[in-house]
């Protein structure tokens, strides 16, 4: 291939390195130029354009993207089509992307022209998730490289995606006197999240004292008719002996490793009662943030079995509590499939500064304001409407009866308002590419503007981040893309999702809206100044 500046009377069938505007013409990088082309440039006053030629034997950038992706086994991997030079490679399911660091090293050091990115190895990973791109970085390359390169990813199987497999799993659930019901309700309810993804499930949970035998008889039980169990220790592991490597043991079980090189997990504990993992959860696994144990766990639903080599192996990149959310505007969505973006309605609040009556029940034009709002997230047409409702809600839930929505009880609502973002956020699916996120106290917020929202995603193809706006001054609603979702499920408190829209490095677009991104009713009077009538 031949790079340079050629002028436009030698420039047919060169491909443009750079493109060109001129008057009344634009022609973009890598067309092939034509007599018509060229005429158009000499007529625009264009002398010269730079350009490739190409030699014998030189393959478009296109061509040898496809060469490159056809020697990898679609091992439950989607390709795009390509498009300048790139393919994107896409999970077909729910599960665990594989990836031979040693080959694609060889694969990058064939040619600087040829490259291939990806995630990490054992990254767990949703359907529609990218987990590779391969990139033709000038517009031809020499076929013969292409092929050299193909050859490294046909020798072995370089990429996969190990679907998650559904487990019947059995919980072991140890209590001392400091430890409240409430920590221990939470801790299942958060645990039965992190099943989702392999739609495993919770079959029983035994609630038993911090001490070995009774542990040891409580994990026996678990293990029949499961194909894991986990104990969740009502004090932290400190010591190979300690209760629940010690309750393993008397079990008749096998305790393969205690302890990781992950933080936050490092108090992991690893073993077996036959062919049933046993995990010891770290305390850390109490939260919805990821820590060791969900490494483990992922690889356990992914049909591996990990143990004291895998786990001894997990410290380089294993430092997570440093290292905040970085959400990446990548192509989420598989090819060729239409946005899917969901209303999220937050309408769990117990209203406290209301004296006595319930803001969400307040008439406005005759319905009350709960029904007002969810009836305009539906009027904007979004792939489904959730609801999350909390304080009063069967009194809520009943006003939003005939409405064809989802509804998810949050029952840590008086917690705040990132439980319930919580709460909805997982349940979207693994196919939803965003969310807009409305306070169901919001009376003017119409269908409408919903419906602005949802195109200025859509127009941003799904990337960015987008608010309403009142006079530039931000407001409410917001819809947020798919890479914000598991920054989301690392809230805690009474916070929103303001935090994430500033630091998560993706674009924001504003949308205007007026007065309405403003005005919601947290007191009585408000509700009266916005034009509603109370009711208890």
């Amino acid at each position: 291939m031949i790079f340079g500046e050629i002028p436009v009377s030698e420039a047919i069938g060169t491909l443009l390195a750079h493109g060109v505007r001129a008057e009344g013409l634009s022609l973009h990088k890598g067309r092939a130029v034509t007599a018509q082309d060229c005429a158009a440039l000499a007529a625009a006053g264009v002398a010269t354009v730079i350009a490739v030629r190409l030699e014998d034997g030189d393959i478009g950038e296109d061509e040898a993207a496809a060469m490159i992706a056809a020697a990898i086994e679609p091992d439950h991997l989607v390709f795009t089509p390509p498009a300048t030079g790139r393919i994107n490679l896409h999970a077909q399911v729910n599960g665990l992307f594989i990836a031979d660091r040693a080959a694609i090293d060889r694969f990058n050091r064939v040619d600087p022209a040829i490259t291939i990115a990806t995630l990490p190895d054992h990254a767990s990973v949703a359907a529609g998730d990218m987990v590779a791109t391969i990139k033709i970085i000038p517009l031809a390359v020499p076929g013969e490289i292409a092929r050299k390169a193909a050859a490294v990813l046909a020798s072995s199987r370089v990429l996969e995606v190990k679907p998650f497999v559904a487990h019947r799993v059995g919980v072991v659930a140890t209590q001392l006197p400091p430890l409240k019901t409430s920590v221990m309700d939470k801790t299942r309810r958060v645990f039965e999240q992190r099943l989702l993804p392999s739609d495993s499930r919770l079959t029983n949970e035994l609630r038993v004292a911090h001490r070995p035998d009774a542990v040891a008889d409580a994990i026996r039980r678990a293990a029949e008719g499961n194909d894991l169990v986990v104990v969740f220790g009502a004090s932290a592991v400190t010591d190979t002996n300690d209760v629940i490597p010690a309750a393993i043991r008397a079990a008749g079980g096998v305790v393969e490793h205690v302890g990781m090189p992950v933080d936050p997990g490092n108090l992991l504990v690893l073993g077996r009662i036959g062919t049933v993992p046993v995990l010891g959860a770290p305390g850390c696994a109490r939260s919805p943030k990821e820590n060791g144990f969900d490494w483990v766990l992922a690889r356990i639903f992914a049909g591996e079995t990990p143990g004291a080599q895998e786990i001894t192996g997990m410290g380089v990149g294993g430092l997570l509590t440093e290292i905040p959310s970085r959400p990446q505007p990548r192509d989420l969505r598989g090819p060729e499939r239409p946005l899917s973006i969901a209303a999220l309605v937050l309408a769990a609040g117990r209203a406290s500064r209301m004296k006595g009556s319930h803001k969400l029940l307040a008439a406005f034009d005759g319905e009350a304001l709960v029904r007002r709002s969810v009836e305009a997230a539906l009027t904007a047409k979004p792939s489904r409407v959730l609801v999350v409702t909390g304080h009063r809600a069967d009194e809520i839930e009943a006003e939003l009866s005939g409405l064809k929505i989802d509804i998810v009880r949050n029952p840590d609502h008086a917690q705040g308002m990132s439980t319930s973002l919580r709460a909805g956020v997982s349940t979207l699916g693994p196919g939803c590419d965003g969310v807009v996120v409305m306070l169901a106290d919001m009376p003017h917020v119409t269908g409408l503007d919903v419906g602005k929202l949802l195109d200025a995603f859509a127009a941003a193809g799904g990337h960015a981040i987008v608010r309403a706006v009142s006079a530039g001054k931000r407001g409410n609603p917001v819809v947020l893309p798919r890479a914000t979702f598991a920054a989301i499920l690392q809230l805690e408190g009474d916070v929103g999702a303001r935090h994430i829209v500033e630091s998560a490095g993706l674009d924001v677009v504003d949308v205007e809206i007026g007065d309405a991104a403003h005005i919601d009713v947290d007191t009585p009077e408000a509700v009266l100044a916005a034009g509603g009538i109370l009711r208890d």
